[in-house]
């Protein structure tokens, strides 16, 4: 059977020659069986530029029968990219193989199109990461593709940091056929069964009629509720399989046909935010512990209003940097092993505590039964498992942030209510007055050392050049002054937090460069973190992506380091850098990338003012204090009150100051002249 169709006539090129046939243009994009190529119908014009909507009819008599079987030439693969540019999704980082051929046999095809842009990484890992950190700052879904066997184990690093970070991802990975699967076949991997609990769904195609709406349930999936990566493995032959009636699916699919839904029981919800605010109105000391769920619910807006509303002081997780504004008077930065003195200390003495998207990690907590155990404890997360599940809480509210923080503006609008403000913002009056003095007597602060330059200095210039600029960070202890030292704006702090990463920060500053191009990307790494991933400089000299990088070089893996001083008695074991560590000036102008170095102090603003407003990429390597140590920290299994300050220095549960190698020397002592006794 044959249909006519009088839309338009499309130029292309076949076999070097410059041609023109008549296509079906669907609403959004159609299809050329000749070359499978995209279109958009927006920017198809002939030469007079006009819309094409005005020369529909204009060469009726032209018009070519097609045939139908051609017209619906689809594939997996075509109804693979179909799905994502009908859904939103225009980036994709990946690296080629066997297995996923198919797919990039289609993006090959269309290439020319610019409805999905393609990334080239130099390892697997890194296109995880660079999705990641397309998603985390600009809050949509990022895409990674891999092929089978190495290819998508390569990916499970950056799958689970997605995972425990709760961002929303799309990873795809090619499969060997379908009748291979469970043979051994050459890089065939049960990749499903070894992601199974590291991502938030996953998928296995076994037919590509089905590829859009499982792609479209993905991607609903993935953000909804509590984001995470939902995992969808392609066999060859499903990309290859053509579907004879292709049917596009979106996202308003997933709701009318298919029936899915995120709902959060909200049963006594008034009831519950009435309590909370029974319970503000009792007391003296409240707080509020914020992670990353009010950053990927964009409640920040809601956050400022409430804090400042009633004037509460606010903390956040390395997850939640960024959700408040933290030059505000109201914040006291990060809590936890590395937090601030003032923040871990107001949570010691708060009685009432709101946690809003947290969860209550050790690394937050400490010794957890003395983690805020004088307060009355209000758990807010869109997680029904995540409430009670590390700390007894008093007061679960479970739901979307930004919903629930919504309602309780909304509920202190009440006129019952609005009397309330005045006279809880002056019954706060003291409480402020108290963290006032912790700030002042706890500040964070580096020991000058002549000329010699400290990490924490490089931090803070950096932050006073571009307040604005998206940073993301490694792991160890570059990530801590970071978090300790720079001011974020909201999705600005791009780092790995719960699986704790090391090479995420390179790859993350290329996600972030791509989804905003005309931002400033700076990455604040480490040498021992920065050779984790140098292989991805190739993906930035590749598509010029200006990236600032900044190496705090102090030649050893640095919070291995520290630990080993602290708890080993300063056995470094494998922990030194020196050896073998690349020249970074030579590695980064091998990949065409401008270098500079500095080790003065007196040098560093210059220094950064010339990384930091250069165009195109640089890398610049601080050679610091090598044996400089992140304080405060508080050691394993101790309350948060009890922090070291510096390498002598402790803090009381009280707030007092010890000498604690004093102390250790004076005991020692004692030990002595007792023995010395006994032998008498």
């Amino acid at each position: 059977m044959s249909i006519q169709k009088y839309y338009d006539l499309i130029p292309y090129e076949y076999d070097g020659e410059s041609k023109r046939k008549w296509v079906y243009l669907e609403p959004t994009f159609a299809h050329n069986s000749k070359k499978y190529n995209f279109w958009r119908f927006a920017t198809i014009r002939k030469e007079s530029d006009r819309p094409l909507t005005s020369r529909l009819y204009e060469t009726f008599d032209n018009a070519q029968e097609i045939n139908e079987d051609d017209l619906y030439f689809h594939t997996g693969a075509f109804s693979l990219f179909d799905t994502f540019v009908r859904n939103g999704v225009y980036s994709i980082f990946g690296y080629p193989g066997g297995a996923i051929l198919p797919i990039y046999d289609e993006l090959f095809f269309g290439k020319k199109n610019n409805l999905i842009k393609h990334y080239l990484v130099r390892h697997e890992q890194a296109a995880t990461h660079a999705a990641d950190g397309f998603s985390r700052c600009s809050g949509k879904v990022g895409v990674c593709f891999a092929t089978s066997g190495p290819g998508a184990t390569n990916l499970v690093t950056g799958i689970a940091t997605a995972y425990l970070d709760s961002i929303p991802m799309i990873v795809i990975t090619g499969q060997v056929g379908t009748q291979f699967l469970g043979t051994d076949a050459f890089q065939e991997i049960d990749i499903y069964g070894i992601t199974l609990s590291l991502v938030k769904h996953s998928y296995v195609v076994l037919e590509s009629r089905f590829l859009a709406q499982i792609l479209t349930e993905a991607i609903y999936v993935c953000q909804n509720g509590r984001p995470g990566p939902v995992l969808i493995d392609i066999p060859k032959n499903v990309g290859l399989e053509k579907i004879k009636k292709f049917s596009p699916c979106y996202q308003a699919t997933v709701h009318k046909v298919l029936g899915w839904r995120y709902k959060s029981e909200m049963v006594e919800q008034d009831y519950k935010i009435k309590l909370a605010l029974e319970k503000l109105a009792d007391c003296s000391n409240p707080l509020f512990y914020v992670g990353g769920g009010v950053v990927s619910s964009n409640a920040t807006s809601e956050l400022r209003r409430l804090a400042q509303r009633f004037r509460i002081p606010v903390t956040t997780t390395l997850m939640g940097k960024g959700a408040f504004n933290e030059r505000s008077r109201l914040s006291l930065g990060m809590l936890g092993m590395h937090g601030t003195a003032y923040a871990n200390f107001a949570v010691g003495n708060c009685d009432l505590l709101f946690a809003i998207g947290a969860r209550f990690d050790d690394r937050v907590t400490g010794k957890l039964d003395e983690f805020a155990c004088n307060a009355f404890i209000i758990h807010i997360d869109v997680d029904d498992a995540e409430i009670g599940k590390n700390k007894n809480i008093n007061l679960g509210i479970v739901g979307d942030v930004k919903t629930i923080l919504t309602e309780f503006l909304a509920t202190t609008n009440e006129p019952r209510y609005l009397g309330l403000r005045k006279a809880l913002r002056k019954d706060f009056e003291d409480w402020h007055d108290q963290i006032l003095k912790w700030k002042y007597r706890f500040p964070l602060m580096a020991i000058p050392s002549g000329d010699t330059l400290l990490p924490q200095e490089v931090i803070k210039t950096v932050t006073d050049i571009k307040p604005r600029a998206i940073i993301t960070t490694d792991v160890g202890q570059h990530q801590m002054w970071a978090a300790q030292y720079m001011k974020c704006k909201p999705r600005n702090w791009l780092s790995s937090s719960g699986l704790g990463t090391m090479g995420f920060g390179l790859p993350a500053a290329i996600g972030a460069a791509i989804a905003f191009p005309k931002k400033d990307v700076i990455c604040i790494s480490g040498d021992s973190s920065f050779q984790m991933n140098l292989q991805e400089l190739g993906t930035i000299s590749k598509y010029n992506l200006s990236i600032k990088i900044i190496i705090i070089n102090n030649h050893w893996q640095g919070m291995v380091r520290q630990w080993q001083e602290t708890f080993y008695d300063n056995r470094y074991s494998h922990s030194n850098m020196v050896e073998g560590t690349p020249k970074l000036d030579v590695l980064a102008n091998a990949y065409g990338i401008k270098s500079l170095y500095t080790e003065k102090q007196s040098e560093i603003w210059p220094k950064l003012r010339d990384t930091l407003w250069c165009k195109g990429p640089v890398l610049l390597e601080c050679n610091v204090l090598e044996k400089e140590n992140c304080y405060p920290m508080v050691e394993p299994s101790k309350p948060n009150t009890e922090m070291f300050l510096t390498q002598r220095l402790s803090t009381t549960t009280e707030g007092f100051i010890v000498d604690k190698q004093a102390e250790k020397e004076r005991e020692m002592l004692k030990i002595s002249l007792e023995g010395s006794e006994e032998e008498i």
